[in-house]
């Protein structure tokens, strides 16, 4: 009975400690989700596109930003550099844009090369979906994106554009 209580005493005890210690711990930084949650157009790399993704996708500044940035990250892969040159001069702050779009996770990217990558928008579905990104809205990301180049670039512009992110 006493090694039964002085068991409890002592496993207690522990607990107790390390919930002082993580008490102690200086909280972590704000949430990423938090950041992107306060981010408006005005703050996004390009705000004009920006905002006209917000405004056709009812998707917020951050989503809007990522999601641009992934789908001309594709684009720039896929399209000749004279090419991608046309749609990156339709968009102010392309740079910016590329890097706004999320970090794919490591063992996704490595799958999908190890299955000789995934097609299109679709091999974007998990940075999507990382974003917040509803799957109903996916599906219109491409469309509205060229969209909005070919109203800046012209009807080349936006089907070059189009036609890299099958």
């Amino acid at each position: 009975m006493r090694r039964v209580a002085l068991a409890l005493i002592v496993s207690t005890g522990l607990a107790y400690a390390a919930s002082a210690a993580l008490a102690q711990e200086p909280a972590p930084a704000a949430a990423p989700a938090a950041e992107a949650a306060a981010k408006t157009v005005e703050k996004t790399a390009s705000p004009e596109l920006v905002g006209q993704l917000v405004k056709d996708l009812a998707i917020t500044p951050a989503q809007a930003e990522g999601a641009a940035g992934a789908l001309f990250g594709l684009a720039k892969s896929r399209l000749t550099a004279g090419d991608f040159a046309k749609v990156a001069g339709a968009v102010p702050n392309m740079d910016g844009l590329l890097k706004a779009a999320p970090v794919p996770d490591g063992k996704v990217a490595a799958m999908a090369a190890a299955a000789g990558g995934v097609g299109g928008v679709a091999g974007l579905t998990s940075t999507f979906t990382k974003l917040g990104i509803k799957p109903e809205t996916i599906v219109k990301l491409a469309p509205t994106l060229a969209k909005a180049v070919e109203s800046k670039g012209g009807a080349e512009v936006g089907k070059l554009l189009l036609g890299a992110l099958k």
